[in-house]
Order: structure tokens, then C-alpha cells, then sequence
């Protein structure tokens, strides 16, 4: 315990904001150090668009499981002055210690001395993965099964399911005048974003678990100037690809309200959705293995937010997600780990590897459709 504890504060001691390249080096090089320690032997480094991620390949056999994490934060430079890393009742503190350094140091605990495993840390999950993303999907594609070490749900819940995400732009093109004088010379971009919105908004289904969500908004220079332009975000997710695709195409279709507006829509899906059938195998592994440890019974939940294991699951490996630290407060100012949970759920992690690398799910779960 003594030894995982501190790893963890080491790597939390050391700030990683997503957003700052030298940040996410300097963190890089505190997680290979505490990484080698751990498993006797450096990490590659992988430097793409700037940003370090860090790959170990353990043993001298074929990798068959992908364990999974990011180092990165959403924390920015100089949080640990008013967070800082502390450990009092049993509770462990500070900037992305549950989110998700603990569960990288639960990884190479569990890793150590297993041949066959890689461990993947990338540097820009929080930005949506826009370097790593190819080499996350590669690692997948070549990998049995993907277990992902961020934090679990609520009371140590997995994460079975997750949404998947699109996001999007949609930009008007109106026409100025002045306001006062001859508005009726204008195409006013805000009116015709107004009924974008509305049409966007209507796209959810609840009954499916689909959001669809307008968000930023801009729009107009002056007070007295008719808009010629403006823009809105949206954040879509989705609980399985269909509903996804049905959103894309509908987004693509808007069209304008207000006569002579011009509409642009930009972007789509950024992650598939982590299904259900994509973890069930190996969630059904790991509530045996929790039995057999004598530890309380496994829970598995659907949640919103996305991960690199969407996009695992979206190559068609299975992957299993939330195996890391328990606690809660991901990416709040009340963020903590549980010390105690710590341990057990190494194990557990350690027990998956081994029933994984020992073929326990006869070579491959069944669930999970490869894809090329």
C-alpha cells in the first residue's frame, strides 16, 4: 500500500494541463520514471503534434491486453496551491488524482512481471485524444480485449456502457444593415440561428437517451447592425451508433429559415458509443474474479461522458472501462480517491490480466464486432 500511494502522489505532484505541451513533457517524464521503477523497463516515447504519450510493451510475446490511460489534466498550471496533494482520513487529495493518475499507478502495479501486455498513456484524452487517437485505435485493432483504467462510477461502479459523442458547428451567413435605419435590407444571422437552435434542440430523444445539446453561442459586432453572422456549438451523445448516424444525417439536412441566411455545418462524430455488448464478457470475468477475491459485489452502469474507450469499443475490441481508482469528484474541486479502495481493486485489475492472458474467455470475447 505504502509503495502505491506514494507513486500516486508522486505523479500527482506534478501538474499535466491538457493544453500546455511542456506541462504534459514534464508529467510524461514523472510517469516513465515512476513506470520503470515499477516495471523494470523504460517506455517509449511517442511525441505527436507535440504532445508525449508513453507506450510500454511488456514481456517477449505477442501483446494480447491493452491496458489503457491518460496523464494528461484538466487542471490548469498552479492548482496545487489551492488543491494540493494531500492524504488525511483516508482520503487522498488533489488535481486529477481520481481523474486519473491513480488509476495508471493501479495499472503498472497490476502489470508488473505479466508478459503480454501493453500499457498505453496518452497526453490529450482531455482534449478529445486529436494526436493519440490513431495510435489508441491501432493499439485496440492489435489487442484481445481493452481494459481502461479510468475512474470508476459511483460506490466502485464500472462503466459498461458509455455515449458516444459528435460535436458540431453551425455557422450562419446572414446579411448586414443598420438596425435603426433599414433593418429590412439586412438577413439577420441571430433570428435565423434562433430557429437553428430550436431545429437542433428537437433532435433529442429521450426515450433513447439521446442529447443534443446547443452550447456556445456568437453572434453580431454592434447593437445597431443587423448580424451577418454567427455561430453555435453542439454537443450530441448517444447510447448506440444508430442513433448517432440518425443525428449526423439531420444535422446535415437543417436548412434555412429565414430567407437569403446560408447555413454551414461543420464536424461530426468525434467518439462511437462504448454498447453494452462491447464490455459484457469481460464485465461477467471481472464480477467472478471480484466473488473469487471476496470483494463486494461488481456493478456495471451506463454514463454519458466519453473516454478513449469509446474508441476501442468502436473498433470492435471489447473493452471494459472504469477499472481504475474509487472515489469521486473528477474534474471538481472536491476530487478524492479512497486510499483503502486502492488495493483491491489492484487486484482485481491483476486477477482480469491473468484470467485474460490465460485465455479464460477462450482466446477472445465474444462480444465486440472487429472491424478493419
Amino acid at each position: 500500500m505504502a509503495d502505491l500511494l506514494a507513486d500516486v502522489e508522486e505523479l500527482v505532484r506534478c501538474e499535466s494541463p491538457s493544453a500546455d505541451l511542456a506541462a504534459v513533457a514534464r508529467s510524461a517524464d514523472v510517469v516513465a520514471r515512476v513506470g520503470e521503477r515499477r516495471l523494470g523497463v523504460a517506455p517509449e516515447r511517442l511525441v505527436l503534434d507535440g504532445r508525449t504519450h508513453l507506450r510500454w510493451r511488456l514481456g517477449t510475446g505477442p501483446s494480447r491486453v491493452l491496458l489503457l490511460g491518460h496523464h494528461d489534466t484538466v487542471w490548469p498550471l498552479g492548482t496545487l496551491a489551492t488543491h494540493p496533494c494531500t492524504v488525511t482520513g483516508g482520503v487522498l487529495r488533489g488535481p486529477g488524482c481520481f481523474d486519473m493518475k491513480a488509476g495508471l499507478v493501479l495499472a503498472m502495479h497490476a502489470a508488473a512481471g505479466r508478459d503480454g501486455v501493453t500499457l498505453l498513456v496518452t497526453g490529450d484524452e482531455e482534449l478529445g485524444s486529436p494526436s493519440s487517437r490513431e495510435l489508441v485505435e491501432d493499439e485496440a485493432r492489435a489487442a484481445d480485449a481493452v481494459l481502461v483504467l479510468e475512474a470508476s462510477a459511483p460506490g466502485g461502479a464500472l462503466k459498461t456502457e458509455r455515449k458516444g459523442v459528435s460535436l458540431y458547428e453551425v455557422a450562419v451567413t446572414g446579411l448586414a444593415a443598420h438596425a435603426g435605419l433599414e433593418p429590412e435590407r439586412g438577413v439577420n444571422a441571430t433570428v435565423e440561428l434562433a430557429h437553428q437552435v430550436l431545429a437542433v434542440a428537437a433532435l433529442a430523444d429521450p426515450s433513447w437517451g439521446t442529447t443534443v445539446t446547443p452550447t456556445v453561442l456568437t453572434a453580431g459586432t454592434a447593437t445597431n447592425t443587423v448580424p451577418a453572422a454567427g455561430a453555435f456549438a453542439v454537443d450530441v451523445r448517444a447510447r448506440n451508433a444508430a442513433e448517432q448516424a440518425r443525428v449526423d444525417a439531420a444535422m446535415r439536412a437543417l436548412a434555412p429559415a429565414v430567407p437569403g441566411a446560408r447555413i454551414r455545418v461543420t464536424g461530426g462524430p468525434n467518439r462511437a458509443p462504448l454498447e453494452r455488448t462491447a464490455s459484457a464478457d469481460l464485465f461477467a470475468l471481472a464480477a467472478s474474479l471480484a466473488e473469487r477475491l471476496g470483494q463486494p459485489s461488481l456493478t456495471g452502469v451506463a454514463v454519458g461522458g466519453g473516454s478513449d474507450g469509446n474508441l476501442t469499443a468502436g473498433v470492435g475490441t471489447p473493452t471494459l472501462d472504469g477499472l481504475g481508482a474509487i472515489g469521486g469528484g473528477a474534474h471538481a474541486d472536491d476530487e478524492h480517491v479512497l486510499v483503502d479502495a486502492l488495493p483491491g481493486r489492484g487486484a482485481l485489475v491483476a486477477a482480469l490480466l491473468d484470467a485474460l492472458l490465460a485465455g479464460a474467455t477462450n482466446d477472445r470475447p465474444t462480444s465486440g464486432a472487429r472491424r478493419p
